[in-house]
């Protein structure tokens, strides 16, 4: 019987699994998942946390309710990846042998690892919303501010959700406004990148909607150390930010085992084909979700897209086929602009966003590129779909790869 060994029960690793027990003769195949928590979360929810738009209950539930029947789970950290043996060896010193296996042990933030941020003002004037612990703080810390100088800032790229700290400073625009005090907020937004998103179209379009809500973006700030009691922000060229309530969204990393196992880059993703996501250097390794190194956003979109494409491939793999390179790197993003409006992004490796219609060429029911209260429903309407449909591994009315279909070439 061939084993196939999945390590990671997050969002690719327990989609893959349920996708591939359907795919796989039961008869000839073994699967088994591996993941150190109880705890399935559903990240893009944490960016409501803090607005007390969903709570606990919302984005919150075991992960053992998405395992598929016959999949054996086993809860326990992971000490080393042993490729060239073919194994994983546990921390309690069990081994597991595989004849393939998928990582899917995605990625973490690091506060610690910028000088200054996860001391002893974190948790105080410095927060996050990128954990479930700090959105709830943070939820907690707005109850009772009394406004200030309000500073998202983003450490480095790759990050978890690249939307995710314009969709936080839009929301936070919404939310002093409904509080009466928005005169008394003042909203800054520091990236690395050189505008508000990567895709100049986007970005032009998503720094314009940031400027008419007030909202500055300062462009090319590399932090080189936070300065907590002096509350400021201080880059390598020197320059400073000041900030009363700084959010910030720490260093992104792939999982310490993915190091440890030599099988990482710097930032421990593990580099692999963007299309058939088959590891540089093992024939029998494939890496899924956050924890992969290749040039597409680390977001459930490109994970759910990533694994439609993935399993009728790993199949015909197995068997012996050559691997097909499919996966375009899909991925698309609705983006909550607050005020019960939203706008939808949809792009790929090649093909920055566009305007258009989504999914229906012409006719939607969602506009790319442009704010719509469709696209604010579609956005909430993804965590039913999320826990119902996609991490079942099931079908989804809408294509893997992207369509120029409905978009409107400029």
């Amino acid at each position: 019987m061939k084993k196939l060994l999945i390590l990671g029960a997050g969002t690719a690793g327990t989609m893959v699994a349920n996708k591939l027990n359907r795919l796989l003769d039961k008869d000839e195949w073994k699967i088994t998942i591996v993941d150190q928590t109880e705890t399935h979360y559903y990240q893009p929810g944490f960016l409501f946390i803090p607005f007390g738009v969903y709570t606990k209950n919302d984005v919150v539930k075991p992960k053992r309710y998405f395992m598929p029947y016959g999949v054996d789970l086993i809860m326990s950290p992971i000490e080393v990846i042993e490729p060239d043996h073919n194994r994983v060896k546990l921390s309690d010193g069990r081994l597991l042998d595989y004849d393939f296996l998928v990582i899917a042990t995605g990625a973490d933030i690091h506060p610690e690892l910028t000088p200054g941020l996860g001391e002893h003002e974190w948790g105080q004037s410095i927060h996050t919303f990128y954990s479930f612990e700090g959105a709830q703080a943070l939820h907690k810390k707005f109850k009772t501010w009394e406004g200030g100088r309000l500073v998202v800032n983003v450490v480095d790229n790759p990050i978890k959700c690249p939307v995710a700290p314009l969709e936080f400073l839009m929301l936070a625009d919404w939310y002093f406004h409904e509080r009466g005090m928005r005169d008394k907020v003042e909203l800054i937004y520091a990236t690395p990148l050189s505008g508000a998103f990567t895709k100049p179209i986007a970005s032009r379009l998503l720094g314009d909607i940031l400027g008419q809500k007030n909202i500055k973006v300062v462009p090319d700030f590399l932090v080189e150390h936070v300065d907590p009691d002096a509350k400021k922000l201080v880059a390598f060229d020197e320059q400073e930010i000041p900030y009363d309530l700084l959010v910030s969204v720490p260093l992104n990393m792939g999982a310490p085992v993915v190091a440890k196992s030599g099988l990482g880059d710097e930032l421990n993703y593990i580099p692999v084909n963007k299309n058939t996501f088959l590891s540089n250097k093992f024939a029998n390794i494939f890496v899924l979700g956050d924890a992969a190194g290749v040039p597409t956003s680390k977001a459930g979109s490109v994970a759910h897209f990533a694994v439609d494409t993935f399993g009728e491939n790993f199949v015909r793999y197995s068997e012996g086929l050559e691997l097909l390179p499919v996966f375009d790197g899909h991925a698309n993003c609705f983006i909550e602009s607050g005020y019960g409006k939203g706008v939808l992004i949809d792009f790929n490796y090649t093909q920055e966003p566009l305007p258009g219609r989504y999914p229906l060429p012409g006719v939607g029911p969602f506009t790319l590129l442009q704010e719509s209260e469709a696209n604010h429903w579609g956005k909430l309407m993804f965590r039913w779909m999320y826990w119902n449909i996609l991490l079942k591994g099931q079908e989804l009315p809408l294509p893997a790869l992207m369509s120029m279909a409905g978009k409107w070439v400029k």
